[in-house]
């Protein structure tokens, strides 16, 4: 899984041409004020021919997508259909894939970095809002009226965008929590995955155990839930049914789940840091590295050293 940074989306949706995109940044962010842009989707889905589909990946900025169109959005072995109106809060903490149904979308997006919304200027801390929470649900339905609503915010947002207005950008911040705000008080479209069985429970609380380890930020970060007893433990039951809920709800088995996710972090911890290789293997609960080389060569083809070549 790729850390996708806020340069990195720009290359994506723009490729070839946003040639002076070092300098649209470095722009931005010489001004202090972090980083912040608006977007409206059918413009882009006419004027970029890139990938519909957000592959299921970790962005290191903030997203707050107005969606009108079928699309599915999966996150923490969740899935969860937006049939006609959406509002979906993205954070930097929650890897999720976005899949656009029908070829028909319209709406609009603003992106940002954690540094435009300092708690000096807006009172609070982003991540402690319900809606950027990694224990809870993120994608909300909206009703037509509440649809237009939240299109006036985008508007407002759009047109302040082309001034040269000296307080530009405290106005989009005030707009920014406008929209956060109206986000909170909505109530999140129930995941298609949480039928409300004990075994959907389980298989519920488990990935966000298991997603809650990550991602691995710094070399004193260790992984806490190793092993399907770790996790059995936690949830207070016997390893043998956590095994049978997992491979009949998602077709693996628990240790099968736990290495998967493992080698991602490996896989992004290798590409994404210059972090070495012992480092590497402390961090992900291995006491010896010949035993996360080992690891990683079983499920790569290559040992860590040749993969981050």
């Amino acid at each position: 899984m790729e850390a996708i940074t806020i340069k990195a989306f720009y290359s994506e949706i723009f490729k070839e041409t946003c040639v002076d995109l070092a300098q649209f940044l470095n722009d931005s962010l010489s001004k202090d004020i972090g980083h912040f842009n608006v977007f409206n989707i059918a413009d882009m889905c006419r004027n970029h021919k890139g990938k519909a589909e957000m592959p299921y990946n970790r962005r290191t900025y903030y997203k707050v997508s107005l969606i009108a169109g079928e699309n599915l959005v999966e996150y923490a072995g969740k899935t969860i259909e937006i049939k006609a109106y959406g509002l979906l809060f993205a954070t930097p903490k929650i890897p999720y894939r976005y899949t656009p149904i029908t070829a028909q979308q319209e709406g609009h997006f603003c992106v940002f970095t954690k540094d435009f919304v300092p708690i000096s200027k807006i009172g609070l801390d982003i991540d402690s809002l319900q809606v950027f929470s990694n224990q809870s649900d993120f994608v909300f339905e909206i009703t037509t009226a509440q649809y237009e609503t939240v299109k006036q915010i985008f508007a407002k947002m759009q047109l302040e965008m082309t001034t040269d207005y000296e307080y530009k950008y405290e106005l989009l911040r005030n707009y920014l929590m406008e929209l956060i705000h109206y986000g909170q008080k909505l109530k999140p479209i129930l995941p298609k995955a949480n039928v409300v069985t004990a075994a959907s429970r389980i298989a519920t609380l488990f990935i966000e155990l298991l997603e809650r380890q990550f991602p691995i930020e710094n070399v004193t970060q260790i992984l806490r839930l190793k092993t399907p007893f770790d996790y059995a433990n936690t949830l207070n039951i016997h390893v043998n049914h956590l095994n049978k809920v997992l491979k009949e709800s998602l077709g693996k088995t628990t240790s099968q789940i736990i290495t998967s996710r493992i080698n991602q972090e490996a896989k992004t911890l290798l590409k994404q840091t210059n972090w070495n290789i012992s480092e590497i293997a402390f961090s992900l609960g291995f006491e010896e590295v010949a035993h996360f080389s080992n690891f990683f060569k079983k499920f790569n083809g290559q040992s860590p050293l040749v993969y981050r070549a």
